[in-house]
């Protein structure tokens, strides 16, 4: 139940947000090519759903407003308890900005990101995309998110051309429960606090948590005892999929969802066998993903999260998302990986074999439960 540990353990880049239903231009511009190459087409063929049942991560959360050829701006930040920005946010932004810069037939297979200073939840972010190279069948975008004039968040996607390849092989997804025999994150919760055991602050925090409204559905699979203090494996497996009607055709936009959700819910599986520890925050250092095949990211997405190292105050996670196969994706079979720097990686499984992947270090600032110290202080933000 890595989203609900996360969020309780007090991490700076945990997510959701109070999505408007305002309608963006994302699917629009996405649909138009732009000068020197505009984005990949519209998010689904066909009119669109009406606007209540579109998915707010397509119409405000990743909406940006063009203000040159390769500027772009992003508002709609949703404003965790650590009054930071959600870098799941942030990175999915920048990956449509990058998208708006290649042709509609290049798709992202990569992306690598380093998370430089603290951003500012009050003001927009701006996303200055240079077209690093482009090539014959592979093309790299380099985004600079920029606030107050500096560098918060810096990028690098790779896109490439559709092409065939006689070697394939992948994991195999692990076997476990369908999302419709779980229950979702608000009935846990609703469960949890039907306890009369809890804490009346723990049930204060469970309570905003409930109440807050998350784009993305959320099934964990093995969800851990919260008011156990005894060590646990640092390995969780959950249901994840965005809420609401994205589109079936346009790899591009599903991509940028799933870069939204790739920040959003490993925190909380590295404090499993550090229960005794309470977190005060937790922030994303880097972050790297892999787009194997395409995927729905509005479809159930098994996601598989493990953090096979932690120490020096940093924290690192494999994450692998197995999800089902989109009709762009012959054979019904793919796989989206995401990974740390160095030697570490991180992905995600789509239901039926698509999807992609994840990663980041996090810089942990906790203290022990039993005695109340402070081992570590926040790390300072760079001015």
């Amino acid at each position: 139940m890595a989203i609900f540990a996360q969020r309780m353990g007090g991490a700076s880049w945990s997510a959701g947000l109070v999505g408007s239903r305002c309608r963006s231009r994302f699917a629009e511009v996405m649909a138009t090519p732009g000068d020197a190459g505009g984005a990949g087409a519209g998010p689904g063929s066909g009119p669109p759903p009406p606007g209540d049942l579109r998915s707010v991560l397509i119409t405000s959360v990743l909406n940006l407003e063009r203000l040159e050829v390769d500027l772009f701006r992003g508002q709609h930040h949703w404003v965790p308890a650590t009054q930071h920005l959600f870098g799941g946010q942030i990175v999915g932004q920048a990956l449509v900005a990058a998208a708006h810069a290649v042709s509609r037939d290049e798709q992202v297979h990569s992306l690598h990101c380093y998370f430089v200073r603290t951003g500012d939840p009050k003001v927009p972010v701006l996303y200055e995309v240079e077209r690093t190279r482009t090539g014959k069948s592979f093309s790299v975008r380099s985004v600079k998110a920029i606030q107050h004039g500096k560098p918060i968040f810096t990028c690098q996607a790779s896109f490439q051309l559709s092409q065939g390849s006689p070697v394939q092989h992948q994991f195999t997804m692990p076997t476990v429960p369908p999302p419709e025999e779980l229950l979702t994150q608000e009935e846990l919760i609703q469960k949890f606090l039907q306890n009369p055991n809890v804490a009346e602050g723990y049930r204060k925090r469970l309570t905003k948590i409930q109440a807050q409204d998350v784009p993305i559905d959320i099934k964990p699979v093995n969800p851990p005892d919260i008011f156990s203090s005894e060590s646990q494996e640092p390995k969780q497996l959950f249901w994840v999929r965005a809420r609401g009607y994205i589109g079936e055709t346009d790899m591009k936009v599903h991509c940028c969802v799933a870069a939204y959700i790739s920040d959003y819910a490993f925190l909380g599986t590295a404090l499993l066998p550090h229960r005794q520890y309470r977190v005060k925050f937790m922030v994303s250092l880097d972050h790297s993903m892999w787009f194997h095949a395409p995927f729905r990211a509005d479809h159930w997405m098994l996601y598989e999260c493990e953090s096979p190292w932690a120490g020096k105050s940093l924290v690192c996670f494999w994450e692998t998302l197995m999800g089902k196969a989109s009709p762009a994706c012959p054979g019904g079979s793919g796989l989206w990986s995401d990974s740390l720097s160095l030697q570490v990686g991180a992905g995600a499984w789509c239901r039926d074999g698509c999807g992609a992947g994840m990663g980041s270090w996090l810089s942990p600032v906790h203290r022990k439960v039993s005695s109340g110290w402070n081992r570590h202080q926040p790390r300072a933000s760079s001015s």
